[in-house]
């Protein structure tokens, strides 16, 4: 099995997977919501990339925030409050548990002030 931050799709392999087009993918990337690792010309991405970018898709066409929208909301807040992650799914993000909140209830974490720009962990 792939490590989940291991930068090893292709720009192409990703919107593959994502069922979008490659120049998608390079907005998101213009404004900074996610950071694929170059190499030369070349973009790869991680699982972890994917996963942010399904988040992302699912802010932006269910919930129907704007990319700027986006943006803002994550200088103030972790992208998991942000997407309303179910805490199972949080327990999955390496960017969650970067932070070091694996075993925190909810109760306990909307209090806190944790930073933000979680899921862009690259």
């Amino acid at each position: 099995m792939i490590s989940a931050d291991k930068a090893v799709f292709t720009i192409g392999t990703a919107a593959r997977m994502l069922e979008v087009h490659p120049r998608t993918l390079r907005i998101y990337e213009r404004e900074n919501l996610i950071h694929p690792v170059r190499k030369g010309k070349w973009r790869y991405f991680t699982l972890d990339d994917i996963n942010w970018i399904q988040c992302l898709r699912s802010m932006i066409h269910e919930k129907g925030i704007s990319i700027a929208g986006i943006k803002k909301l994550l200088r103030y807040t972790p992208c998991w409050n942000v997407a309303d992650c179910p805490l199972e799914r949080r327990k999955q993000c390496t960017a969650f548990l970067a932070n070091g909140l694996v075993g925190v209830g909810p109760e306990r974490m909307e209090g806190e002030d944790s930073g933000a720009g979680g899921g862009m962990a690259a």
